[in-house]
């Protein structure tokens, strides 16, 4: 009978050892699935991974406000005049959507009145002057239904050499001017009230 309960007291604390054992694991099983649930739940970082990602310029010349929204592409070891962008043919003055050019005012580009609204912007550029293009249909993709007879105003002006070139296209609205900057190109034309 002593050999009979001394092997039962030996079972029991082999049982006993043998539960508490497991408990650990199993909390330690349970944590390490929700520490995975908790990462999944994370939402990934924020990256602007387009490869010509949406930009806005915008600022003040004389009473009125000027905001041009375009998509900023790169050179990325490319060569861009005359290539990327063919001399001598419409472009969007930027990638994707067309760029839009808004005044809240009426202005005066290069000595030539535009009304206030919002106009899309396109320009012809060549190795020479570029013509810069203020068009009706503000919200179109790309050229692909640009239409001469819906132009507000085209006016001519010159590009000039950057001494340091500009990776990402960008526009800036400076004290009465705005400028297109990209690659070893910038292309100013003036803006007035």
């Amino acid at each position: 009978m002593k050999n009979f309960i001394t092997g039962l007291l030996f079972l029991l604390i082999g049982l006993t050892v043998a539960c508490n054992q497991t408990k650990p694991a199993q909390q330690a099983k349970e944590e390490t699935m929700k520490e995975a649930a908790a990462v999944q739940e994370q939402p990934a970082p924020a990256t602007d991974a387009k490869p010509s990602p949406a930009r806005k310029a915008q600022g003040a010349i004389g009473a009125a406000t000027v905001t041009i929204n375009y998509g900023s592409p790169s050179v990325r070891g490319r060569k861009i005049w005359g290539a990327l962008v063919p001399y001598g043919e419409i472009w969007r003055t930027g990638a994707n959507e067309a760029t839009t050019f808004e005044v809240s005012k009426d202005v005066m580009i290069e000595g030539k009145k535009l009304a206030a609204g919002k106009y899309g912007l396109f320009t012809i550029p060549t190795e020479g002057k570029w013509t810069i293009i203020f068009n009706t249909v503000p919200d179109q993709w790309g050229a692909y239904n640009y239409d001469a007879s819906k132009d507000a105003l085209r006016v001519e002006v010159n590009p000039q050499m950057l001494t340091e070139p500009v990776e990402a296209m960008e526009f800036a609205v400076e004290p009465g001017q705005v400028v297109l900057r990209w690659e070893k190109l910038a292309v100013p034309f003036k803006v007035g009230g």
